[in-house]
């Protein structure tokens, strides 16, 4: 008998370790819902309570008189259930402090309570206060299921109910058959059969119960991976949108760069091809009236070939900047470059009543690509220039500087214009940058910086003294 009842508390200790095992992995895994701590806790206490009251079995020899293992039991059973019962309340609200704390005195106020049992009651008193708690537990846990079933129905939460009231039903047939009982038990085998299944049979409902809400558990986990993985998808489709959608835009930047950029090579063009075309006028006047001289005809014919040969190195040097073509490299005197820089842009510096003053000290040569430096200059100066036409400075006056430094030559182009605002100078150096000029810039600072960094120099702004823009410019003596 007795090997048979512990075969029977050591089988459900064993079941419900099982389960235990089972979702330990998943407990510690990085699943979005975890296990209630409540279940889990309650479901260890079991199996321990389940144990204990097994192996105390083996020893046992007076029913009524029962070792002080089955206080502790007995203690683990209480709080299993009460466990249970915080586990469906939580289902519904929060568990407080204070609920917790008078649990906490609950249960050792049940261990001292049963211990007194255990020493002066008898083994028909103890089992009719562990009735009267589990149905007590158990009518309360069955309210709680109840209410979360109208908020949130679940399969596995009527599986719940369904084990709960089979544990009240069971508890209730021991209760009524312990009351009924004509007399005092002092060992095993005067423990009727029937008393004996409903003892097993509310334990069996009881670990179907932790199955059941590890069943809800699951059910929950499958809703949220069901959702994260929605959510995975929803993402994925915003994700591709907003590729599509930068794809769209870097379209239209390019459409609107390359609209930019003719522009601004349509200006750079504009220059020489105007000189040549004012050329041309004048060459067809002469031969109108036959009053052409070969000293003018071979003065027009020499600018014709310097403004040809002049478009044809900035399409060159535009070629090569924007195929990051290799660079044509030798050594040039930066003064030298600046006086024909001059030459060029004189006509137009002495026409907008100009004055340049120059201030040359550099005397080093620099390792450079002669047509891009001077494509640079032209640029700076051209900026300047543009920036005086709409000053009312007096005198106009541009201001050019050069002298050596550590590793290379600093050349400095300032103007005592009106200078370039704040907000204006974050972006000086981008591509599609606004001017505050209302002539063009041709390729602009996004150009002049291009150049700059392929020789592997700085270049940047700072407002000039007495107001005004400067442009300081660092070119290294040779190229990395």
């Amino acid at each position: 008998m007795k090997l048979l009842i512990a075969l029977y508390f050591f089988i459900l200790a064993t079941i419900q370790l099982g389960l235990l095992l089972g979702i330990y992995h998943y407990y510690h895994s990085k699943n979005l819902v975890k296990p209630s701590p409540y279940w889990l806790s309650s479901l260890i206490v079991s199996i321990l309570g389940l144990a204990i009251f097994g192996g105390g079995i083996f020893f046992i020899t007076d029913i009524a008189r029962p070792d002080f293992n089955f206080t502790i039991a007995n203690t683990f059973f209480y709080s299993a259930a009460l466990l249970q019962l915080f586990f469906c309340r939580s289902l519904n609200q929060p568990i407080s402090k204070q609920f917790k704390l008078f649990s906490l005195i609950s249960v050792l106020v049940f261990a001292v309570v049963f211990e007194l049992m255990r020493q002066y009651g008898n083994f028909e008193v103890r089992t009719v206060v562990m009735c009267v708690v589990a149905i007590t537990f158990y009518t309360l846990q069955l309210s709680q299921l109840q209410l979360k079933r109208k908020q949130s129905p679940s399969s596995q939460i009527l599986y719940l109910q369904y084990a709960t009231m089979a544990e009240v039903g069971f508890a209730l047939g021991r209760l009524s058959m312990v009351i009924s009982l004509p007399y005092v038990m002092r060992n095993l085998d005067q423990i009727p059969q029937l008393l004996i299944l409903f003892t097993i049979g509310q334990l069996v409902m009881n670990t179907l119960a932790y199955i059941a809400i590890g069943g809800y558990w699951a059910e929950k986990v499958a809703l949220a991976n069901a959702k994260s993985q929605m959510e995975t998808y929803e993402i994925k489709a915003l994700l591709e949108e907003r590729e599509s959608l930068i794809a769209n835009l870097l379209r239209v930047n390019k459409t609107a760069a390359t609209g930019a950029l003719a522009a601004s090579i349509a200006h750079e063009l504009n220059q020489p091809l105007g000189a040549s075309n004012l050329n041309l006028q004048f060459l067809k006047k002469k031969l109108d009236n036959a009053s052409l001289d070969p000293q003018e005809q071979h003065q027009v014919l020499d600018a014709l070939m310097a403004d040809n040969l002049r478009a044809s190195n900035i399409i060159k040097s535009l070629r090569s900047i924007f195929s990051d073509g290799k660079m044509i490299a030798e050594q040039v005197d930066i003064k030298e470059l600046i006086d024909s820089v001059l030459v060029i842009t004189k006509p137009e510096i002495l026409l907008k009543n100009i004055q340049v003053v120059l201030a040359l000290h550099s005397k080093s040569l620099i390792n450079i690509d002669r047509t891009e430096i001077v494509q640079l200059l032209l640029n700076l100066i051209n900026n300047a220039v543009q920036a005086l036409s709409q000053s009312h400075a007096v005198p106009k006056t541009i201001s050019i500087e050069s002298h050596d430094v550590v590793g290379g030559v600093e050349f400095c182009i300032a103007d005592n214009g009106q200078g370039i605002d704040q907000d204006a100078q974050s972006h000086l150096f981008k591509l599609l940058a606004c001017s505050e000029k209302k002539a063009g810039m041709g390729l602009g600072l996004w150009l002049c910086q291009h150049i700059v960094i392929r020789h592997g120099g700085q270049i940047r702004y700072q407002a000039a003294e007495g107001g005004g823009a400067q442009f300081i410019v660092f070119l290294p003596l040779k190229q990395l």
